[in-house]
């Protein structure tokens, strides 16, 4: 068996997570929550998104939070739908973009009003504007192992929308298990597929934990070489366009099943532990992360709990 020696972890708690919350934080706290997951170590972190406030009100005002989050040590990204979104992500200083296709046309008619080719046509626009201001780009890819209104996706729309996102211009692109219905061997059999078109360098995955599998998928991925993870602090999250959908696999998790196998993450489980409980004491609501609810367990303050490095 070989793992990478190193895991970046990508942190998508401030957006991916915030976004499926029934409570909206100010700008002021969602920066307060990036400032203490960079304080833990993470040096990527989606700060919000410039969309539509109609249809996703807890991402308003990101431009307030990005004026408050850190500048140094970090790389805040922000999600984009367009080149209005482009233009609003410019003017507050974005580190970085994301954009975000689908591997189900129902799902992107769904979600972003248009057909995967479609979207694929604006996206290319707004990733070379954004290279035009020295600014790179992340592309997503949406219900890459199964759609809520499909169903089965076929591996092969996954790989061609991921070679097309990669010709356009992005650094990367992540594998979204947004109803988290994938298992290992699935999940490992489509980066094998997506990197026939994709060096694994440039290959993230993103799962969520509706079935519980999102630990064991990663490993599967870790196990043919990707070395980048999407998670969620506290686990938070889930998708406001896919019924049922569960929340993200918690940053906890991830990074202490990594640290038990002597990854690197260059991240602090303690830090992250009190970055989960700010989270989750301003959104009135229990950690999903399994490491904090164990970490609970084990003393009064989960803080001070010994992390395993």
């Amino acid at each position: 068996m070989s793992l990478p020696a190193r895991v970046s972890i990508v942190e998508v708690g401030p957006r991916d997570g915030l976004q499926n919350e029934t409570l909206t934080l100010s700008p002021q706290i969602r920066a307060e929550l990036i400032n203490r997951l960079a304080a833990a170590g993470l040096s990527r972190i989606e700060a919000g998104s410039f969309v539509s406030p109609a249809a996703v009100p807890q991402m308003a005002h990101t431009d307030e939070t990005l004026a408050l989050a850190p500048k140094h040590n970090v790389r805040l990204s922000v999600l984009v739908p367009n080149l209005r979104g482009l233009a609003a992500a410019l003017a507050a200083g974005a580190d970085e973009i994301a954009v975000f296709a689908a591997a189900s046309e129902t799902f992107s008619k769904r979600n972003i009003n248009c057909s995967i080719e479609e979207s694929l046509a604006r996206y290319a626009e707004v990733v070379a504007e954004a290279q035009r201001h020295g600014v790179i780009a992340r592309g997503y890819i949406s219900c890459v192992l199964g759609c809520p209104y499909e169903g089965e996706v076929d591996s092969n729309r996954v790989t061609s929308v991921a070679g097309a996102l990669l010709d356009m211009g992005c650094f990367e692109v992540s594998l979204g298990d947004t109803i988290g219905v994938g298992a290992p061997l699935q999940a490992r059999r489509l980066v094998e597929r997506v990197a026939r078109v994709a060096p694994l360098e440039k290959i993230a995955v993103h799962f969520h934990d509706t079935y519980g599998q999102a630990l064991a998928n990663i490993f599967a991925c870790l196990e043919v070489g990707v070395s980048v993870v999407d998670s969620s602090i506290a686990g938070l999250g889930g998708c406001p366009f896919a019924p049922g959908a569960a929340g993200n696999v918690a940053t906890e998790d991830v990074v202490y099943m990594l640290q038990r196998m002597d990854v690197e993450t260059g991240v602090s489980l303690d830090r992250l532990l009190e970055a989960g409980a700010f989270a989750c004491r301003e959104l009135k609501r229990a950690p999903a992360s399994r490491v904090a609810q164990a970490y609970a367990a084990r003393c009064d303050n989960p803080i001070e709990a010994p992390s395993r490095r």
